[in-house]
């Protein structure tokens, strides 16, 4: 009998990435909500994550956070659906090209320049802006999967990412974004992850931000 997964996260949070995928994989697992404030700052919780956010996965002895990793996690739990592409192929090393792209320069510009804190260029990993976005944009501009000719975890992690900061603006919306994320957005799991999430959100609202943001 295969360990229980239980994900630790919240509904107005990124821990919605992460339902999605568990969704993907067609495994039975068990949500936690872990409401902000003290409970996510409670010593249960950061004895399972330090940092005291979500969401987490736990995994049997198996603890997992942070978003790329839980997708890339779960994608290798399930190999008949194909959600990683194959070792020693280049499709896997664009893979993890673009989880690492979009968990590393992409939300780490993302927040610095919302918050007024951008680094000097050469200082920073994400670089220029105009490198980052055009970056990106060219990996997405016409193509619907990133890492061979099948979905797999980096087109969801892409895919939500992009959602998430188009829809509170802080993504210039550029016409391939857009249309890399509307090309994901409608996937039965994606559907099913936000529809559960959502029912949460009255009982579990986040004190930083409007529900209609998360949605």
């Amino acid at each position: 009998m295969q360990d229980p997964l239980i994900l630790y996260t919240h509904p107005m949070s990124r821990g919605r990435v992460a339902r999605w995928m568990i969704e993907e994989t067609g495994l039975p697992y068990e949500a936690r909500i872990i409401d902000y404030g003290a409970p996510m700052k409670s010593p249960d919780y950061l004895a399972l994550n330090p940092m005291g956010k979500v969401p987490a996965l736990r995994h049997g002895e198996a603890i997992v956070t942070e978003n790329a990793a839980i997708c890339a996690y779960l994608a290798e739990l399930v190999p008949e659906r194909r959600l990683a592409p194959p070792e020693d192929t280049p499709e896997r090393a664009a893979y993890l090209r673009w989880l690492f792209f979009m968990a590393g320069p992409f939300e780490a510009f993302l927040t610095a320049k919302d918050s007024g804190a951008l680094a000097p260029a050469f200082a920073a990993g994400y670089g220029e802006e105009r490198a980052l976005l055009e970056t990106l944009e060219r990996a997405v501009d016409g193509r619907t999967h990133l890492a061979g000719d099948r979905f797999t975890a980096a087109d969801l992690y892409v895919a939500a990412c992009l959602g998430y900061y188009l829809r509170i603006g802080k993504l210039e919306p550029r016409p391939a974004f857009v249309a890399f994320a509307q090309a994901h957005a409608h996937r039965p799991a994606a559907l099913r992850a936000g529809e559960l999430d959502n029912a949460l959100i009255p009982r579990h609202p986040n004190p930083n931000m409007p529900a209609s943001v998360a949605a």
